[in-house]
């Protein structure tokens, strides 16, 4: 039987932008508001971000009438290589749940590498690939 510890997930995209505008984009409240939408019918009302190792983040995505409020706290905070925060949401309630972006030069752009560690069950870390991948997506369109 799989336990949480186990479940985890990876995905990447190569984004023609710069390591340092895809990195900074993470921690802007303006541009979190623009990207930060794993489904095509969410909004994003309100972004607060305390951008330093410690600080705390607060994302609201709006969907089907609910508000969803995703938090964390920033454990890792190295400009244009690397970012680390604990993962906050009703769709995966699990201490311990850690997203981690690597940003690598790549040609054409910079490749986002996206790791997601820790989920109560196989469905919410299937979920949250199909999620995370569509950021990407809305990343590289919003920079």
């Amino acid at each position: 039987m799989t336990t949480t510890t186990e479940l985890s997930l990876e995905t990447s995209r190569v984004i023609n932008a710069s390591k340092e505008a895809l990195f900074d984009a993470w921690l802007n409240p303006e541009m979190l508001a623009k990207f930060m939408m794993p489904a095509p019918d969410m909004s994003v009302p309100e972004v607060k971000a305390d951008a330093r190792v410690g600080g705390r983040f607060l994302i609201v995505m709006h969907a089907g009438g609910k508000d969803l409020p995703h938090e964390g706290t920033y454990k890792t905070i190295d400009r244009s290589n690397q970012l680390a925060f604990t993962w906050e949401s009703p769709m995966s309630p699990i201490d311990g749940s850690v997203v981690t972006l690597d940003f690598e030069d790549a040609d054409g752009g910079t490749k986002v590498t996206l790791n997601h560690v820790r989920f109560p069950n196989e469905e919410s870390r299937n979920n949250h690939e199909g999620g995370w991948t569509r950021i990407l997506e809305a990343l590289a369109g919003a920079v």
